[in-house]
């Protein structure tokens, strides 16, 4: 069974994964961005029946990856997903929360057993972040959902 999905001009087809445990780290640092990625998430997830979906909190992008570790080591969810935003400022912090938190998933990516997701906005301004978070361009938090899908079933495919 799978679900067609119309999205950016083309058609993507989601597999039906039995039992999708997925857990979700979303930071609270931007709620207003990160809520909207995380209720993209949590919409898809509903529309194509999953509801066995963890959300967890920490306080910002910086902390995602030990939250997302914390989840692969329940050793109870075949996807996680990392929601952020990170905007640009005057300082040098910006590339320094964004290196971090890109290095962490791929870290865990490459030495883990469960798919982490990458959904961290990093954006020059609020409107291109809220562009991205269910305005003009789309909704990256649903694309996380449908990444962490197609993950958990190529994971389970390739065992």
């Amino acid at each position: 069974m799978s679900t067609q999905l119309q999205q950016n001009d083309s058609l993507h087809t989601l597999p039906h994964v039995d039992g999708l445990t997925v857990g979700i780290v979303c930071a609270e640092w931007n709620e207003k961005i990160t809520g909207a990625l995380l209720q993209g998430a949590l919409d898809l997830f509903k529309q194509e029946g999953y509801e066995d979906i963890n959300v967890a909190r920490v306080p910002g992008t910086v902390e995602l990856t030990y939250g997302a570790a914390q989840m692969v080591r329940t050793g109870r969810y075949d996807a996680i997903i990392m929601i952020g935003c990170v905007i640009r400022g005057g300082t040098p912090h910006f590339d320094y929360v964004c290196d971090n938190a890109t290095q962490g998933c791929a870290y865990l990516n490459a030495t883990q057993q469960v798919p982490v997701i990458f959904c961290v906005l990093t954006t020059d301004d609020e409107q291109q972040a809220l562009d991205r978070a269910g305005g003009a361009l789309c909704n990256k938090g649903t694309e996380a959902a449908e990444a962490a899908i197609k993950m958990a079933h190529f994971a389970r495919t390739i065992r």
